[in-house]
């Protein structure tokens, strides 16, 4: 797909997200500043998103879940196998970033849904369990305080002062791990979008993507140790000796769960309904070209699936745009 096809569908994106209530009205300047403070956290690489810049892309299906159709009217979950694209990352805007160390945190699976009539349906996944701040505004400050708090700085540094008054920081950061694939890490969409079903029903959810391998983690100080690529290496040669397997997982919102702030976990007793497979058979032939020219926007959706007023959203959004636009 070319650059000016991608520039429709950020467009598309923004206009779709723009036709939705928003609870939330964001600085206009807040997707240019975050991609300018990573750039001056992590360099300016021409061909590279700002961040998330490593990663490796791979092709496989998507298959329904039997009763899916129930909770959403998307042709997503409607009809057989349909074609995706999936590019799993690395954090951080540094494209040889070595994948054990622990600024490498958290992983990334952003998946493309690629439907029948020629549309498509975006996901944009990570490792972490909750997001560190609930808006834009504070992703932008979060990420400045980071920039400003070199190692010649006094204590207390802005990046301290900063987590003192957001205790949501580390409690998202705080547990995250390196796995030993990525096809044995869990992923979760920590924002919350919305079922349609064919009744008008409107269902609150948020992803969470398991392994059918099951996850295993390093422990200690294993991971550092590994080679700088074994995340991407291991993958590559995995899925070309069987395919790799994942299952969609939707976490059903009740009443009173909050719908517009990331920072706060939904109770672990919530339902869990299965929503489909994810099965990866192949990494395609050149990953750099293909990583360049894909565009992942969260609210890249269809009918019977639609954004929440989850602020975040349209940090997202405006950011990748942003960041493609450079990227281009």
């Amino acid at each position: 797909m070319n650059a000016m096809k991608h520039s429709r569908t950020a467009a598309l994106g923004l206009a779709v997200l723009l036709a939705a209530p928003a609870a939330h009205a964001q600085d206009p300047g807040t997707p240019e500043q975050i991609v300018d403070t990573m750039n001056k956290l992590w360099g300016k690489h021409p061909g590279f998103r700002a961040n998330h810049a490593k990663g490796i892309v791979l092709e496989g299906s998507f298959t329904p879940a039997p009763g899916a159709a129930k909770l959403s009217k998307a042709a997503l979950f409607a009809g057989p196998a349909i074609p995706v694209t999936v590019r799993f990352s690395d954090a951080t805007g540094l494209p040889t970033l070595p994948d054990g160390v622990k600024d490498a945190r958290p992983y990334g699976l952003s998946a493309k849904f690629k439907l029948a009539d020629g549309t498509e349906v975006d996901t944009v996944l990570n490792t972490l369990p909750t997001f560190p701040v609930a808006t834009g505004e504070a992703f932008r400050d979060l990420l400045v305080a980071v920039s400003q708090s070199g190692p010649d700085v006094p204590s207390p540094k802005p990046i301290d002062t900063f987590i003192a008054a957001h205790p949501s920081v580390p409690a998202a950061l705080g547990g995250l791990t390196t796995p030993k694939s990525y096809a044995t890490q869990a992923y979760n969409g920590v924002n919350a979008f919305v079922f349609v079903d064919g009744a008008g029903k409107r269902q609150a959810f948020r992803w969470r993507v398991e392994p059918v391998a099951g996850t295993d983690v390093f422990g200690g100080d294993e991971a550092a140790q590994q080679p700088p690529n074994f995340l991407r290496d291991e993958i590559v040669a995995r899925v070309g000796q069987a395919p790799v397997a994942f299952r969609f997982l939707a976490q059903l919102a009740e009443p009173g769960d909050p719908t517009n702030d990331a920072t706060k976990p939904w109770p672990k007793e919530r339902k869990m309904v299965e929503m489909g497979t994810l099965t990866l058979t192949k990494a395609v032939p050149d990953s750099a070209a293909a990583e360049k020219a894909l565009l992942f926007m969260p609210n890249n959706l269809t009918d019977g699936l639609e954004v929440s007023d989850d602020p975040l959203i349209d940090t997202r959004v405006q950011s990748y745009a942003v960041s493609f636009g450079r990227r281009q």
